[in-house]
């Protein structure tokens, strides 16, 4: 039978909606991969020699400041008619941030650049936070449900190919790394002004408006609900593969790790290439179970880690790092997955505020607890967070089936 034209229209808008997703997010993940808080920078601050305090107080920043703010932001974005304008502004804000870092790495150093570029991480956190609520949202109006998780895992196999190149020109051109490192964080700050102008040309439909200050309490949600709340504990469970990865470059004895950072970039890039189109294919026939999966990969690459420890050479624990992130990969996709298809368009922006704040809260406390545990022991911290990643997975087998409901 012929498609009506109204039909046609609806598929042709619907593919220009995922190649603009596409696009979109693959600037945006390349942008992140380029300045990644837990290697570049981390190399960066080092090298401008600021400090450990200020080392120490990038990754927690960067990711609890971009999940704090969130209740507070999904109110006023929930009360835009279209929400692609907020992921516009947020992707705009952090390139301005990441200018501004570029800025300081050439003119200033010690504590002072230290305490600016992490300064400069707090406010592109928060416009990450505005990412990352608007979002989820406009995904579910503009991609049918069994696209999505495709969508986002082609952008990331995409970004991959970016930041391994970055990496492989940090290997041959071993000698000129800062020069290299500030040039890719310009090019993150074009990348993400980039993504912001490709996602105002979304079709996107109006949504209705609602009060800013009419969304249900947070309290409400987690109570009432008890796949949300479910869902808000596996994934808390799940933050040890994000979090882990300063304490794998520990455990390795990291004296020289900057000296291997190419090598560490690599590895970390190619994890995310090798995986992220799958774990979005499995994601949309049933991003349940790659929460099961990835939880127990997570577990499984920290226990190797352990068992490595300092005697893995140089590639040892770039080799465990490679596999840390497929699981982290595959965490990151099935959580935003699962959310998106189990909250409906009028609790999407909510559900996305709730989560993201509790797990905010909760990595600052995990962060705050591991820190005080690395002085005791880093394998400690290390088998602490693989037990939780086997935890999550195993909870997760309790969640529902959320993509053919």
């Amino acid at each position: 039978m012929a498609q009506s034209a109204d039909e046609m229209t609806d598929s042709t808008d619907q593919d220009r909606n995922v190649w603009r997703h596409v696009i979109a997010l693959t600037s945006s993940k390349s942008a992140d991969g380029l300045i990644d808080p837990k290697l570049v920078l981390s190399w960066l601050l080092t090298t401008l020699g600021v400090g450990a305090f200020w080392v120490g107080a990038l990754v927690p920043v960067r990711e609890a400041g971009a999940l704090l703010p969130q209740l507070l932001i999904a109110g006023r974005i929930k009360a835009m008619a279209r929400r692609k304008r907020a992921w516009a502004a947020g992707s705009l804000g952090q390139g301005v941030c990441v200018a501004g870092m570029v800025l300081v790495a050439a003119t200033l150093e010690g504590a002072v650049a230290g305490a600016a570029i992490v300064g400069l991480l707090a406010i592109l956190a928060l416009f990450r936070s505005v990412c990352s609520v608007s979002y989820k949202d406009v995904l579910g109006k503009t991609v049918e449900k069994t696209q999505r998780g495709q969508t986002t895992g082609k952008a990331s196999m995409a970004a991959s190919v970016t930041v391994i190149v970055f990496a492989g020109v940090l290997i041959a051109l071993n000698g000129q790394k800062f020069a290299l490192v500030v040039g890719a964080m310009s090019l993150a700050a074009l990348l993400w002004i980039f993504a912001g102008f490709v996602m105002t040309r979304m079709q996107e439909d109006a949504s209705d408006v609602t009060d800013p200050d009419g969304m249900t309490a947070p309290i409400r949600l987690i109570i009432e609900r008890p796949q949300l709340r479910l869902f808000v504990i596996v994934r808390s469970l799940l933050v040890g593969s994000a979090l882990a990865p300063p304490y794998l470059v520990m455990l390795a004895g990291g004296d020289g790790v900057f000296d291997q950072l190419g090598t560490l970039v690599l590895a970390s890039s190619l994890g995310a290439f090798a995986s992220s189109y799958v774990w979005g294919w499995l994601s949309d026939r049933s991003s349940r179970q790659v929460l099961i999966w990835s939880g127990v990969a997570g577990a499984l690459a920290l226990v190797a880690a352990l068992l490595i420890g300092s005697d893995g050479g140089l590639w040892g624990m770039p080799v465990v790092l490679f596999g840390l992130m497929i699981a982290y990969h595959g965490v990151r996709q099935g959580r935003s997955t699962y959310l998106v298809d189990m909250a409906g368009e009028d609790d999407r922006a909510a559900y996305t505020a709730v989560s993201n704040t509790a797990i905010g809260i909760f990595l600052l406390a995990v962060g705050a607890a591991s820190a005080g545990l690395a002085t005791i022991s880093v394998p400690l911290v290390i088998g602490l967070f693989a037990v939780m990643c086997m935890a999550g997975g195993i909870l997760a087998l309790k969640l529902d089936e959320v993509e053919h409901a």
